[in-house]
């Protein structure tokens, strides 16, 4: 087990607390994740050599915190969970820090066959920071933007993760939220639009940001006027990713901001095979677990006090 791999970490993790912690076979850990039992078999060896197991599942002096990612991978059965050991800073700081984590993850998890779409958020402004290494995949543009206090530009993003592998980079230039919905139509028709977002039912691996529905907690709600906040929060929504609204179910909720937007819709965003969300800040946990609840993610980078606030609310 390699401890610059931290999907392999996590999945040691995983096999480890369910042989010794919750007492299934090694036949049956096989069958729940996928893999062979003589995997199963090198990982649990491969877990008591690198210090995992003790009386609690953990990376020792890292900052992943391996037990706490495989536990919320079960609890929720997320297909990829990382909760890393970062102190629970200001903002800024803490997302910079997600960022960057969220670039060594991607750079663990994505292959050579992989399509990636990218969103605008302000969390995934630090991930091309970190990586070194990308295969050369199509990186498709999935959304506008919602341009940041710091004047970051998602295609500046998109184009910095493309140099990094040499893959093609399919962006465009257009805000997420226009003033109505005709010159909404209209820049979805221009040719970069079009082109980029018919290219979305190909991607493959996408890493988004999971904002609440409340004032400082999501990008989306602070560019809305007071009255299409109030709209939203009627219909229901408590969280949004990637300019898609969620309710309480974690299903899509169609908006009245929905045709002056530039973004993926829902349905086509929902199709995506692995969806890796980044969220920080307890007072997501709500908007997190609607996400997960309605099977909008797969994976999810975060900090341990997002990750025991998930848990503890069962």
């Amino acid at each position: 087990m390699s401890a610059d791999r931290p999907s392999e970490v996590v999945l040691a993790a995983r096999v480890a607390r369910q042989f010794y912690l919750e007492g299934v076979s090694k036949v049956d850990i096989a069958d729940r994740l996928g893999i062979s039992r003589f995997r199963v078999a090198r990982l649990l060896g491969s877990a008591r050599q690198a210090g995992l197991v003790r009386i609690e599942i953990r990376l020792p002096g890292g900052s992943l915190d391996a037990g706490l990612s495989a536990e919320l991978c079960s609890a929720f059965g997320l297909k990829h969970a990382f909760a890393f050991d970062f102190p629970d800073e200001e903002e800024p700081a803490l997302r910079r820090r997600l960022g960057e984590a969220a670039g060594e993850v991607l750079m663990d998890i994505i292959t050579p066959t992989d399509v990636l779409g990218m969103s605008w958020a302000r969390s995934l402004s630090g991930l091309a920071a970190t990586l070194t290494q990308m295969p050369p995949c199509p990186i498709v543009q999935l959304t506008g933007a919602v341009p940041p206090p710091d004047g970051r530009d998602l295609l500046d993003l998109v184009r910095s993760v493309a140099r990094i592998g040499g893959g093609t980079a399919h962006v465009f230039y257009a805000p997420m939220i226009l003033d109505d919905a005709g010159t909404a139509a209209a820049i979805r028709r221009q040719a970069d639009v079009a082109d980029a977002l018919a290219l979305v039912p190909s991607v493959t691996i996408t890493m988004v940001a999971i904002g609440a529905w409340a004032p400082g907690l999501s990008t989306i709600y602070d560019a809305c006027s007071p009255a299409e906040r109030a709209d939203i929060g009627r219909l229901g929504v408590i969280a949004e990713m990637a300019g898609v609204f969620l309710g309480k179910d974690g299903r899509p909720v169609p908006t009245g901001l929905d045709s002056r937007m530039i973004v993926t819709p829902g349905e086509v965003l929902a199709k995506i095979p692995s969806v890796i969300a980044i969220a920080y800040g307890v007072s997501k946990c709500d908007a997190v677990r609607a996400a997960i609840r309605g099977g909008m993610i797969h994976g999810l980078v975060t900090h341990t006090s997002l990750a025991r606030a998930l848990l503890s609310r069962g």
